[in-house]
């Protein structure tokens, strides 16, 4: 795991025990820290029993703690948390605020920060992927894989791609990125800021960490992200600011499996802008491109049944995350996608998706947004009012001729129907699977 000795003797709350949390309690009692740690679930409060104190930090004395660890999913903006550690100067920070502390204990390394609305995940994954090609050291942690405080060091010379949500920034207040990078700004998470504007000065928190001989790299698909870019522009040398929309990419992208539409298209070139930032060339990045094989959930290919494809892209947890997915397969005679949407809506408007709508063959409408969509969508395609996802594949399925794709990109959260967006595209493929299985043979002939 990643330490510090710079822990010993310190005092920390930690506030939520799951695996951010957890990996944060060991690195600070491996560091020597002492730490009072809490979570509203009994069963890791048990696995920390006579290992540290068990107590919720907002009823407690802070006075003398280092800082309170929360999880990011606790809402800085409603939780009684914030307030309390104020009041006491304690500072509420996350695990990676731990790792930034971590560093100077580390072997010499370098880290790239990955933000955005949507695309992080992949362009997370794309960047490690060129990195282990060119045969770097790396890790890769923060909002994707395992927590990054409960990974090995690595060795001298390494990278540490880091995928941070705008929660994991607003806890994080040190971290230096090498390079840093922010593909987009959409609103979304709304509740937990002072509106869009909110949203988007925390995410240009990261760069506000950075020193200024440090690389900025940016997408070019909204105002807000060039609004950034255009500030950091003015910080820093020129040279160090990087605005990437990938049309000098396009010509190599149908090489690419993992990596089709016009939304991949940034996420490439923001991928190569960072590959390059860290000193990689052409003939590193290129082939690393057309090995990439994605990530579950987004933009997974799961089958192909009768030369019909299905698509998992349950991480599209919004509008603006599902309408590069409606890009991706647009009409070759005839609108082909058969698009399973719905779940707990996070708007009440499907506008992002709109310039897409005819890509779209049929739509079938699950979850608490179902009802809503289904009277938003029916002027354009024909709906189906599915409710339940096995109820969806099973009509698309039957629906759909050879060339076509049936796709699930919910434009929604999951909770209605499912625990995460994982649940819902691991449900995706089981039905699929499911589904299309071939009917077990008759038995032939009787007892002889």
């Amino acid at each position: 795991m990643i330490t510090t000795p710079a822990f010993a003797g310190q005092h920390y709350a930690v506030l939520g025990l799951a695996r951010s949390g957890m990996s944060a309690v060991e690195s600070l009692l491996a560091g020597g820290a002492r730490v009072t740690a809490w979570d509203s679930r009994e069963e890791p409060r048990r696995a920390l029993e006579g290992r540290c104190e068990l107590a919720d930090p907002v009823g407690i004395d802070l006075t003398g703690f280092a800082g309170a660890v929360v999880s990011p999913g606790v809402p800085l903006n409603q939780h009684p948390i914030a307030a309390h550690a104020a009041s006491f100067g304690v500072p509420v920070i996350g695990d990676i605020e731990l790792f930034a502390l971590s560093r100077p204990e580390l072997p010499a390394h370098r880290v790239v920060g990955i933000t955005g609305t949507n695309g992080k995940s992949t362009t997370t994954a794309l960047v490690h992927h060129i990195l282990q090609s060119a045969a770097l050291p790396v890790r890769m942690g923060g909002n994707i894989g395992v927590p990054i405080l409960g990974t090995a060091p690595l060795a001298a010379g390494g990278v540490y791609v880091l995928e941070l949500s705008s929660y994991q920034i607003d806890l994080t207040h040190s971290l230096e990125c090498d390079v840093a990078a922010l593909l987009n700004i959409t609103p979304d998470h709304l509740d937990r800021y002072d509106g869009f504007a909110g949203y988007a000065a925390a995410k240009a928190r990261l760069f506000a960490m950075q020193r200024s001989d440090q690389f900025a790299v940016f997408g070019m698909s909204d105002p807000k992200t060039q609004a950034i870019a255009a500030c950091e522009s003015q910080l820093r040398d020129q040279w160090r600011v990087r605005s990437v929309d990938g049309k000098d990419l396009a010509k190599l992208q149908p090489d690419w499996p993992s990596l089709q539409g016009p939304h991949n298209l940034q996420n490439a070139a923001v991928a190569v802008a960072i590959a390059e930032a860290l000193g990689l060339t052409p003939m590193q990045w290129r082939p690393a491109l057309a090995s990439f094989r994605g990530l579950s959930h987004r933009m997974e290919r799961v089958a192909e049944v009768n030369g019909v494809t299905f698509i998992n892209d349950s991480k599209a947890t919004n509008p603006a995350s599902t309408a590069p997915a409606l890009a991706a397969f647009p009409p070759a005679r005839k609108p082909r996608i058969h698009w399973i949407l719905g779940g707990l809506p996070k708007g009440d408007n499907l506008d992002e998706c709109a310039p897409f709508f005819g890509n779209v063959a049929a739509a079938y409408t699950i979850g608490d947004a179902g009802p809503l969509f289904a009277e938003l969508l029916a002027p354009h395609m024909p709906v189906t009012r599915s409710e339940m996802m096995c109820e969806a594949i099973r009509q698309a399925m039957e629906a759909a001729q050879p060339g076509d794709v049936v796709l699930l990109s919910p434009a929604c959260a999951s909770f209605d129907q499912f625990r995460d967006y994982e649940a819902r595209g691991d449900a995706f493929r089981q039905i699929v699977q499911a589904l299309s299985a071939p009917e077990p043979a008759q038995a032939q002939g009787g007892r002889s």
